[in-house]
């Protein structure tokens, strides 16, 4: 069922977003077909949750827990609703959304050891799971492209026709009175923001990769920083001044009991329609410009270097390869080598790999396939991830894992956890890094985290890069 609004699209998001247990994707204007849509989605009717081996799912009836193998249960939990399976695709209007009702949630970087045997040195310090999808019956729609707004509701349960009238005609109603009376945001105040690392330990880190790298362990790594606060946190003010400061095509924002996710990705990790599945790393980065000229300058020199378009192409090489885990043969190609995309604090360099999905792969065979991604490990992956878990000093939780959803009618769409606050109680943290490479300096290195973290620490602190 569809009901069209006419409510200003900001208010919607701060509405929704201050409901149960909100899951919201959300674009803006300005990032074409790839941030066409927002999608605002709470009171979930069922929620999924992992740590390590174990799982759980709770619904209104009650939770169950169990210890097998995650993704198995998340598999047969996707397969119950039909979720992304390309068998279901019934020729969606390009034009339409591709989110019918589904699942949304994330994957975190934490999850990869139960992908492939790595190790992990330092101990779990964050309390957010390493899988949580919710699966989402009703939503509101946001067409940046067209500027219109509508709540779609789907029965994904068996309810019957008149329960999901019943259940959109609510969300009307609710909408309008939140819209008409909306909630004041509450302050945020933090302390200091602290790294994991001094500045000379992360330099020394960086050296030691270019250490493994000469030696010829890796091509690639990527080497992140951790930033942390405490304070008293308001995560859905956090999100609508991060959409201000730094607008993204793939931002999001999850929250439940004192736990959320506030996240300005501008990295699409994959897209699945029916048998087609796209990636888009991103690798490459110069901040803005201060001035016109500036901006125009350090656009055409992220452009003409050689370093970062070879740590693109290494990144590019490698998403083939896992993209040909679970294609068909020959069906893998790169459609565009490479390509500059501006933000509102830096710019970065895009490339775009698609290929064709093989008969009977389905969604949680892609999340097997290709997670984490490779532009945020590095190359070969599994020894890059190696080294992280030896440079690194704390776990990345969910950064650089994925978020997003698997839907109905044979579509999935997950970003990068990049520019991505984490919110745990009166904790917040965000974490950024870069790609290191034989010629990579360490003290600019460690100046592109800066760069990258910048839209964060301003909206955290009011602070810029000092």
């Amino acid at each position: 069922m569809r009901i069209p609004l006419d409510l200003p699209a900001d208010r919607l998001v701060a509405a929704v977003g201050a409901w149960p247990e909100p899951a919201i994707l959300a674009s803006g204007p300005g990032f074409g077909e790839a941030g066409r849509w927002s999608i605002l989605a709470a009171y979930p009717r069922l929620v999924f949750e992992a740590v390590g081996h174990r799982w759980s799912i709770r619904t209104d009836a009650g939770a169950v827990e169990a210890g097998d193998h995650p993704l198995a249960r998340l598999e047969a939990l996707a397969r119950g609703f039909r979720l992304a399976e390309p068998a279901d695709d019934p020729g969606l209007d390009p034009a339409a959304c591709p989110f019918q009702g589904g699942l949304i949630g994330y994957f975190g970087y934490d999850l990869a050891p139960t992908l492939e045997r790595l190790p992990r040195r330092a101990e779990r310090d964050s309390r957010l799971p390493d899988i949580r999808m919710a699966l989402h019956d009703t939503a509101v729609l946001l067409d940046q492209k067209n500027g219109t707004a509508a709540i779609h509701a789907w029965d994904l349960t068996g309810e019957g026709r008149e329960a999901v009238e019943r259940r959109a005609r609510f969300w009307r109603r609710a909408l309008r009175d939140a819209v008409a009376s909306p909630r004041p945001p509450a302050a945020t105040s933090l302390g200091p923001l602290e790294s994991n690392f001094t500045r000379d330990e992360y330099l020394a880190a960086v050296r030691r990769a270019l250490d493994y790298i000469h030696a010829g362990d890796v091509f690639q790594i990527n080497l992140s920083q951790r930033f942390a606060a405490l304070g008293a946190v308001d995560p859905l003010g956090l999100f609508l001044r991060l959409q201000a400061e730094s607008p993204a095509p793939f931002a999001s924002f999850l929250r439940w009991r004192d736990l959320a996710v506030v996240s300005a990705s501008p990295e699409w990790f994959y897209q699945t329609r029916g048998d087609r599945i796209a990636t888009r790393p991103i690798k490459g980065t110069r901040p803005r410009g201060s001035t016109p000229e500036a901006d125009a300058a350090l656009a055409a020199e992220l452009t003409a270097s050689a370093k970062d378009r070879a740590e693109l192409i290494m990144i590019v090489d490698l998403e083939r390869n896992d993209l040909g885990r679970v294609c068909r043969y020959g069906s893998v190609e790169v459609v565009d080598p490479l390509t500059l995309e501006s933000y509102a604090q830096v710019h970065h360099l895009v490339a775009t790999v698609e290929g064709r999905l093989r008969a009977g792969v389905g969604p949680i065979d892609v999340v097997r396939a290709v997670f984490p991604g490779g532009s945020i490990t590095g190359a070969p992956k599994i020894r890059a991830m190696e080294i992280i878990d030896e440079l690194e000093p704390t776990r990345r939780s969910l950064y650089t894992g994925a978020i997003g959803y698997l839907s109905r009618g044979g579509t999935s769409g997950f970003n990068i956890a990049i520019r991505t606050a984490l919110v745990e109680g009166r904790r917040v943290s965000y974490q950024v890094g870069g790609g290191i490479v034989a010629d990579s300096d360490p003290e600019a290195e460690f100046e592109e985290t800066l760069h990258k973290g910048r839209g964060l620490r301003r909206v955290l602190t009011g602070e810029d890069l000092r």
